[in-house]
């Protein structure tokens, strides 16, 4: 790998682990501190999340590009899940024809900064910048294959 690829790549990495820990710190500081309960769907992306500060973590100190096919497909479910989350919040329909999910409803804003931004939102962003990196990461491994 070139001294450009490998700097992109090793960027791209360092940038997926931060939003990663970012989310994961962000999430513990709504729960733990802030004392908002996660709705079901909350729990899911958390579930998909941590992982993946732990995963990307030991690709940064290893400098292994393999993991990058997990963090795509971790992150590409997690915002799906995100996804489906912000819609159940912010569009009618969907939030009339969503299921109960538990004790805390999963249409619940405990924030909305700007109107649009959310919880499910936040951990969107964070989905899919994880997943445009490892993309990056990804396609610079193949390509020195």
């Amino acid at each position: 790998m070139n001294k450009r690829s490998s700097t992109l790549v090793e960027n791209s990495w360092f940038f997926a682990w931060g939003v990663a820990v970012i989310a994961l710190f962000g999430s513990l500081y709504f729960s733990e501190i802030r004392q908002y309960e996660p709705c079901t769907l909350c729990w899911y992306q958390r579930i998909l999340m941590y992982p993946l500060s732990i995963l990307i973590g030991i690709a940064v100190i290893r400098k292994d590009y393999q993991l990058s096919l997990y963090t795509i497909v971790l992150s590409g479910i997690g915002s799906c899940v995100s996804l489906y989350h912000y819609l159940i919040q912010k569009v009618p329909f969907f939030s009339s024809n969503a299921p109960a999910c538990g004790r805390i409803p999963c249409t619940g804003e405990y924030i909305n900064w700007f109107g649009f931004i959310t919880i499910p939102f936040l951990a969107l962003t964070a989905f899919v910048l994880i997943f445009i990196a490892s993309m990056i990461v990804y396609r610079k491994y193949k390509e020195e294959m």
